[in-house]
């Protein structure tokens, strides 16, 4: 399998067995949000809110908040984020193109994998107007968080596909190293960080507007990818 990263520049088709996609950052727009609740806990922690903010993307609460501050109670601090994260959902946005690139997907050929909880998860994806797949791997149902390929190994697993079978949609350089690990190709997009944070991903595109898919006879899913 090759993982040499490619630019795209007019149209390129990548032949797949499913398609994992992260959540935040690649089919919701979750920063505001996330950010708020994060600063409001920060705040009231007495915590360096700018510190806490530039580590919590892309990665596990639990992991953030026991590096942060591991003085706490993590698993009582995680609870806190949780519960305010499922309450409030105002700020989560779609994506352009989101819904439109999952309704063109079976059901069976895409699944999501997040470093949100399977609560926030749900909430987000509700308050966004997107489905919930079949497959949905989240923070509480793995061991270990990206950059670690537990959970995209998780998803393909469930799928019923190999790894080398897979695409991984990502836009945090945590995701794009978790399925650079997992052996799985990556779709990054440049939505929350910059080329060059992004450079472990086989292709880097600006927006989802930019993927579509399709079939062959030869792949259960074609990937097309035009800049």
């Amino acid at each position: 399998m090759n993982l040499e990263r490619v630019t795209v520049r007019t149209q390129t088709r990548l032949d797949a067995d499913a398609l994992l996609f992260d959540l935040d950052g690649v089919l919701v727009d979750s920063t505001a949000n996330v950010e708020r609740h994060w600063r409001d806990w920060a705040t009231s922690k007495g915590l360096d809110v700018a510190k806490i903010l530039s580590v919590v993307h892309g990665r596990r609460a639990i992991d953030t908040i026991r590096e942060q501050a591991p003085q706490l109670d993590a698993e009582h601090e995680l609870a806190t984020l949780i519960e305010a994260e499922m309450r409030d959902t105002s700020g989560i946005l779609v994506f352009d193109g989101a819904a439109e690139l999952l309704a063109s997907i079976p059901r069976r050929r895409w699944a999501i994998v997040t470093s949100g909880t399977h609560g926030v998860a749900s909430a987000r994806l509700r308050a966004a107007g997107l489905p919930i797949p079949d497959v949905l791997i989240t923070a509480d149902r793995v061991k270990r968080g990206k950059p670690d390929p537990e959970g995209y190994l998780a998803a393909a697993a469930a799928l019923g596909h190999t790894a080398a079978g897979c695409i991984v949609v990502e836009d945090a350089p945590a995701g794009v190293e978790a399925a650079r690990r997992a052996g799985m190709r990556c779709i990054a997009i440049t939505s929350t960080h910059r080329d060059e944070e992004l450079a472990g991903a086989t292709v880097i595109v600006r927006s989802l507007r930019e993927i579509a898919v399709g079939r062959s006879t030869d792949t259960p899913v074609e990937v097309i990818l035009a800049s």
